[in-house]
């Protein structure tokens, strides 16, 4: 694994984050920052995507900030232009992988499928996300998948919360795990950051317990 994915499985969570407004970005870095957890994939589901990245790039070197949802070359060099250190797309697209991996970027495409894997193996990616987890099976889904690709690294995403994180967590090929539950769009909406704020320190403090060895200090 490269830095960044060294970074993804000391922290072990990953929050996925549709921002409603860029101007809510530095709330959001300082809420996550509190919580404990310096990460953010920020998804590229509303238009001022691209703007949030490069203002948490800017001003807050600490955290690792990534793009979601990136589904076109175009996306990965607006991503990158804006300062994002990995990018992540849902689906496996062999354009915007290439591309990505031409730029020299960390990039988790989504798979579901063996096929899929064997895609990202040619590749020569060794994490791929597994998308979306608990509408294709979950846990029990992922262990079977696992099975004939036990040297692959997972970072399962979609329809996770923190009740479901143990189940995840207990699959030795899972370095991480997103999820938009510490940072829903409706409560950065309203501004809720102080929720934000309890829902990550509360998840981090769940993974610390369910992985004491792994999970890194914040700086």
């Amino acid at each position: 694994m490269n830095g960044v994915m060294t970074r993804l499985a000391e922290l072990v969570l990953v929050p996925v984050i549709e921002i409603p407004d860029p101007d809510l970005a530095e709330p959001l870095a300082d809420a996550l920052l509190e919580g404990g957890l310096p990460c953010a994939e920020i998804t590229f589901r509303t238009d001022g995507a691209a703007e949030a990245i490069a203002t948490i790039a800017r001003r807050y070197p600490q955290l690792l900030v990534g793009a979601g949802t990136v589904l076109s070359t175009e996306q990965v060099d607006q991503a990158l232009e804006a300062g994002a250190q990995f990018v992540v797309s849902p689906g496996f697209n062999p354009a915007v992988v290439e591309h990505a991996l031409n730029r020299g970027t960390a990039v988790l495409p989504g798979v579901c499928t063996p096929t899929e894997v064997e895609m990202a193996r040619q590749q020569g990616l060794d994490v791929v996300k597994f998308f979306p987890a608990e509408p294709a099976g979950g846990v029990r889904y992922l262990k079977a998948l696992t099975g004939p690709y036990g040297f692959l690294g997972f970072v399962p995403t979609g329809g996770i919360d923190s009740e479901k994180l143990e189940g995840y967590l207990a699959l030795r090929q899972v370095i991480a795990v997103g999820g938009s539950w510490m940072a829903p769009f409706d409560v950065l909406a309203r501004r809720e950051f102080a929720t934000v704020v309890q829902r990550t320190r509360e998840a981090v403090e769940l993974v610390r317990r369910l992985r004491p060895t792994t999970v890194a200090t914040p700086s």
